[in-house]
């Protein structure tokens, strides 16, 4: 329990950094007081909905103002939105959680944006044969670019999993059977997607996927079973995941 109650706590200081621009010149004490402050003040339901990730679904029709989703974003029950696209539908949405939720938090826009979002790249695994990191990297750049300009925040990539298998559905996600080439590919994108401190306005933040090992299913069969040594787990798996986080 008090493990996961670490993990709500920390992914709630990830949710109210957005909210706090105005203290980000601060000392760390002001923030950590902002952030303690509005916690006290958060009922479980706030904490928990601040947890949701709804896919936009409804709202993508432009029933924003009236759809269930939009209905619980004013109670507070909703921390992001997955795959909405277009600024006027993203502020739209926007303006109901800062000025018509009770704590006026704002929402975390998030999308799949793996190759390119406006302008289109090659999908990962033909990015990966050409062994050129800087490109990589500018690819991720632009699509940061782009998807921030329309109040993206967050992308599902760079997807690391390690794919030794040529019949499995996720091969074109990734970046191959290599872990030096997943690894290097995966700082490259997170260096694209992040910059070098996340201070400016057209960075976003990087999701390295899948879960750890989830690459891993035999005859190309998705979500089957992984039977895994150690040692195949640090010298074939670990280390693009590594890479990622340490970038």
């Amino acid at each position: 329990m008090k493990h996961l109650l670490f993990k709500l706590q920390s992914f709630l200081v990830l949710l109210v950094f957005t909210a706090v621009s105005a203290y980000a010149q601060k000392s760390p004490v002001d923030m950590n007081r902002f952030i303690d402050d509005l916690m006290k003040k958060m009922t479980l339901e706030e904490k928990i909905g601040q947890l949701n990730l709804p896919v936009t679904g409804e709202i993508t029709t432009g029933q924003a103002k009236s759809s269930n989703v939009a209905k619980r974003i004013r109670a507070g029950e909703v921390g992001g939105l997955f795959n909405l696209k277009g600024v006027e539908r993203i502020r739209d949405v926007q303006k109901q959680a800062v000025e018509e939720s009770r704590l006026g938090i704002p929402l975390l826009f998030g999308m799949d944006v793996i190759h390119g979002y406006e302008t289109v790249f090659p999908i990962p695994l033909g990015l990966s044969c050409t062994w050129d990191m800087k490109a990589v990297e500018e690819s991720a750049r632009i699509a940061a670019i782009e998807s921030s300009a329309d109040g993206i925040c967050w992308t599902f990539s760079p997807m690391v999993d390690i794919c030794r298998d040529a019949r499995w559905g996720r091969v074109s996600e990734g970046n191959g059977e290599d872990p030096f080439l997943g690894a290097a590919i995966a700082q490259a994108m997170v260096r694209g997607y992040q910059g070098k401190d996340m201070s400016r306005e057209d960075e976003i933040m990087a999701c390295v996927k899948h879960f750890a090992l989830y690459g891993a299913g035999e005859a190309g069969r998705d979500y089957n079973t992984v039977d895994m040594s150690h040692q195949r787990m640090f010298n074939e798996y670990m280390l693009p995941y590594q890479a990622a986080v340490d970038a």
